[in-house]
């Protein structure tokens, strides 16, 4: 099972049928994995606060919800990721491509990368970083019933070297 394969078979044993993404080149496989997926609507957005919403509108309509992004994107849900998911204890699954971690090349991610952690932190939202595919498979196929548990979404953090 690659790293790709373990975030979807994860995801399909947690039960998440509704998933919104934000392009990443390192969700690229995954993504196209949920579109050849006839049991999991997948809606690409263009930004994440804007997947949240709609998750939140999906959750409201049954579904089993989760966004995928880049961390760089938490910055610009924060807002409705507290005011909104968290108020109305909404569960959601976020799974984020954690850039700017060791390995990055592109010096502009790393400060949000070294912010990501201290973010979520800060906003009390449990996160993991699964260090291997297996890992991975495991927290993403406890990640919702950890985020209904808790009334507030939660995070998987993949960093490059996840990849």
């Amino acid at each position: 099972m690659d790293s790709s394969e373990a975030i979807y078979k994860g995801l399909k044993e947690a039960g998440i049928d509704f998933v919104v993404s934000v392009p990443c080149v390192n969700l690229s496989k995954l993504l196209n994995l949920l579109d050849e997926d006839d049991e999991i609507k997948h809606l690409p957005v263009t930004r994440e606060e804007e997947g949240i919403g709609i998750c939140a509108g999906a959750y409201m309509g049954g579904r089993k919800t989760a966004i995928l992004m880049q961390n760089s994107g938490l910055g610009n849900s924060i807002n409705a990721l507290k005011s909104l998911t968290e108020l109305y204890h909404f569960p959601l699954v976020m799974i984020m491509s954690h850039r700017g971690t060791e390995g990055e090349s592109i010096c502009g991610q790393v400060p949000m990368g070294e912010a990501t952690p201290r973010l979520l932190d800060a906003m009390d939202f449990t996160y993991s970083k699964p260090d291997s595919p297996e890992e991975a498979y495991e927290q993403v196929k406890e990640s919702w019933n950890n985020s209904l548990k808790e009334g507030k979404p939660v995070s998987i953090l993949l960093e490059i070297s996840y990849w």
